[in-house]
């Protein structure tokens, strides 16, 4: 099930059409091409698994939100996401927004499972910082 929350579509819209190429300040983190497509490809699940663990939550479906965060986004997520391979190649900043990222989605479904809901949107804001963090630092193309 997929919803897509207007307000998240519009920041996304205006926030990838408002810079040109020349005006960006991020770093550029150059990637081989087919790791860059891998790249933006995690990036592209990662939002998805953001917008179904919002579905979750709005459905009062706890459990399913940890699951999705947890295997979707928490550490135990790195290996299917290729995160050793794509590591190495990433600038120091960049691997440390990655892992807190992914640090906080495991923090996060850990108090989804444990059904406190505010502490669970707290959980999941400390998610989209560092999503928000190494965007607003870095860019690979």
């Amino acid at each position: 099930m997929h919803v897509i929350f207007p307000s998240v579509a519009l920041i996304i819209l205006v926030s990838t059409s408002t810079l040109s190429s020349a005006e960006d300040r991020r770093e550029l983190v150059e990637l081989p091409p087919m790791m860059q497509q891998h790249m933006l490809a995690n990036m592209r699940d990662h939002l998805a698994a953001i917008n179904e663990i919002l579905a979750h939550l709005a459905s009062d479906e706890m459990d399913k939100a940890a699951d999705v965060a947890e295997t979707r986004l928490g550490m135990s997520s790195l290996k299917s996401h290729g995160a050793s391979h794509m590591a190495r190649l990433m600038p120091q900043g960049m691997r440390i927004a990655g892992t807190s990222m992914h640090k906080a989605a495991s923090r996060f479904a850990l108090s989804a499972q444990e059904g406190d809901v505010l502490e669970a949107y707290r959980k999941l804001g400390d998610v989209t910082a560092a999503c928000v963090a190494c965007h607003e630092a870095y860019r690979i193309h």
